[in-house]
């Protein structure tokens, strides 16, 4: 009997390629919501002209007056070499002023304007509706299991993102909690 040569276990074939698999990714379905926020965001928040990031960046000098760009960026999770133009803007508004650190004045400290302050005040419902109308079409019930697991993603792959939340680290060298 003449020996047969076996062949490998024929392998799964690849799923095709598709724009339903696309639209079914996660990756993708993440930037599509993120699409989805900033328009709502800038939508409701039309009247202010503030971006998302401008306005985290806001709270961020809000609540720790007195804080670096470097250390903004890790509290923020934002790109420090885009976060220049973010503070240049802000600073262009009058919103925020920069001042040297008395330590080492290349330093420059951030510190909301009278007018940031009054910005920050007079967003605040428009961002809460803002963020309201995201999870709108969901049930109360889904829009709690939602954000407790868009909070555990997020956190569990904070490592891997290009600007990992740094925020405890960044205020322990400000000497703040928070």
């Amino acid at each position: 009997m003449p020996h047969r040569r076996s062949s490998p276990m024929p392998s799964k074939p690849p799923p095709p390629i598709t724009m339903d698999a696309i639209y079914a990714a996660p990756g993708y379905l993440f930037r599509r919501m993120q699409q989805i926020a900033v328009s709502i965001f800038m939508e409701e928040c039309k009247a202010f002209d503030l971006t998302p990031v401008q306005y985290g960046a806001l709270i961020a000098i809000h609540t720790h007056p007195g804080i670096d760009a470097t250390r903004l960026s890790a509290v923020i999770a934002f790109d420090r070499s885009t976060l220049g133009s973010v503070i240049e803007r802000l600073q262009a508004k009058d919103y925020i002023e920069r001042k040297p650190a008395p330590e080492d004045k290349r330093i420059k400290l951030l510190y909301l304007t009278k007018s940031g302050a009054a910005i920050l005040r007079e967003i605040i419902p428009a961002v809460e509706r803002a963020q309201a109308r995201m999870l709108e079409p969901l049930k109360p019930t889904e829009r709690k299991a939602l954000m407790g697991l868009l909070v555990q993603l997020v956190d569990l792959n904070n490592e891997v993102s290009r600007v990992p939340l740094r925020a405890e680290d960044a205020l322990e060298h400000l000497g703040k909690g928070g």
